[in-house]
This record gives structure tokens, C-alpha cells and sequence, in this order.
């Protein structure tokens, strides 16, 4: 459910918002209805949304005036509905900053097809930033894939750092050898792991032998426990 789009249909024909609820949802779709602008408004303060079908004539506020007061400040794309088609009535509706047009009576098949297409154009949020990690007097940057003593960067070569990067994405959990093995392009040889391993204690560990950050898990592979 967490993965399905969420569409908001905004239309005051009972009978469409129905049909509307029961295709969309057929076809993947997490589906929220509204029979006006105020009701619209309010489901948005309380439910995240990724698209708005919103019909443009509705009593009260219309789907225009609601697409412009919208676009002031939230970003989430907007196709409208109307049985309206003259190219005026489109100019106006990209005017007020609607992401797509359609006509009333539609295709539902054209429906789907232009509503997958906006959620494909949409940006997406931005990935969150890895957290640093610090290993005693060593910083781990996930994002810069980076290891830091203080303001100096720590030379690693590319298979350290691979190795590394794949064991900060799991801090304190136990990956297998086969695992890094194969995550680093040495799917047939799982002691190049431990190779790097060792040259990795050597530079992170105040004694390579008793290691406190790159710990080995018995039976089970390597695990990076930061501070």
C-alpha cells in the first residue's frame, strides 16, 4: 500500500467519483474522493497526495480557482476533467497550472495512460542524505563515499572503499563474505574480502589485531560498528 500513488478525485457527479474510485483502484491506484473544493482542501491537510484529478466545473469554488490557489504553494500535479474542450478552455487550464487536460466523455484506458505519464514526469522528493558515521577519529561520509581524519581524506582505494560503503549502509548488522563478495565484483574469490579487510583495519583500527569499528561476526562475515 505504501508504494501505491495516491490520487485524489475531486468531482461533484457522484456517479464518476464511484467509477472513478473503482477503476483507479483496479489498476494500482490508492484512491481518495471529494465532492467539492472544500472537502478536496481538506483531505489534503490531512492525507499525502502524489496527483489530483479534479473536475474544473464544480458549485462553489471551481477546479480552475482551486488549481491556481494550489499551484501558490503545493506542487502536486493536477490533471484536470471537463466537458469543456474547446482550446481555449485548455489554454486556460495549463494557464492556471494544471500538468494535464481531459476532456469529458474520456476513455478510461486514456485516463490511466496520461495519469501514469505525470507521475513519471513528477519530481521525485530527494533521497535522503547517508548519515556520517564516526569511527573514533575517523568520519565515514556516505554521501561523498568519503573517509575523514578530521579535515584530511583518508586514501582508500576503490575496493576499500566499496567494501566500506556496503558495511556503513548497515552499521552494527553482520554482512556475509559472500555478500561483499559479490556486492564488490569478487563473486569468485570471497578471501579478496578479507584482503581488503585487513588493509582496511590497518588504516581505520588502533590495533589491526583487536578490531573495534571493522569487527569480524563468527560463522557469519564483517560488520562496521561506529561509535
Amino acid at each position: 500500500m505504501e508504494d501505491m500513488p495516491h490520487i485524489l478525485v475531486v468531482d461533484d457527479d457522484t456517479r464518476l467519483r464511484t467509477l472513478l474510485r473503482k477503476y483507479l483502484a483496479d489498476n494500482g491506484y490508492l484512491v481518495t474522493v471529494a465532492a467539492d473544493a472544500a472537502e478536496a482542501r481538506a483531505k489534503m491537510a490531512a492525507l499525502a497526495v502524489d496527483l489530483l484529478v479534479l473536475d474544473v466545473m464544480m458549485p462553489g469554488e471551481d477546479g480552475l480557482s482551486l488549481t491556481r490557489d494550489l499551484r501558490k504553494s503545493n506542487p502536486v500535479p493536477i490533471l484536470l476533467l471537463t466537458a469543456m474542450g474547446e482550446v481555449d478552455d485548455r489554454i486556460h487550464g495549463f494557464e492556471a497550472g494544471a500538468d494535464d487536460y481531459l476532456s469529458k466523455p474520456f476513455e478510461p484506458r486514456e485516463l490511466l495512460l496520461r495519469i501514469a505519464s505525470i507521475l513519471r514526469r513528477a519530481p521525485k522528493p530527494p533521497a535522503e542524505e547517508p548519515a556520517a558515521l564516526g569511527l573514533g577519529e575517523f568520519t565515514w561520509d556516505g554521501g561523498r563515499q568519503e573517509l575523514r581524519r578530521g579535515d584530511e581524506v583518508v586514501h582508500l582505494t576503490t575496493a576499500e572503499r566499496e567494501l566500506l560503503g556496503i558495511l556503513a549502509e548497515a552499521p552494527g548488522q553482520a554482512v556475509s563474505r559472500d555478500d561483499l563478495a559479490a556486492r564488490t565484483g569478487n563473486a569468485a574469490n570471497a578471501r579478496a574480502v578479507d584482503v581488503q579487510v585487513t588493509r582496511l583495519r590497518k588504516k581505520l583500527e588502533d590495533d589491526p589485531r583487536m578490531p573495534r569499528y571493522l569487527q569480524t561476526v563468527r560463522g557469519m562475515g564483517y560488520m562496521l560498528r561506529p561509535d
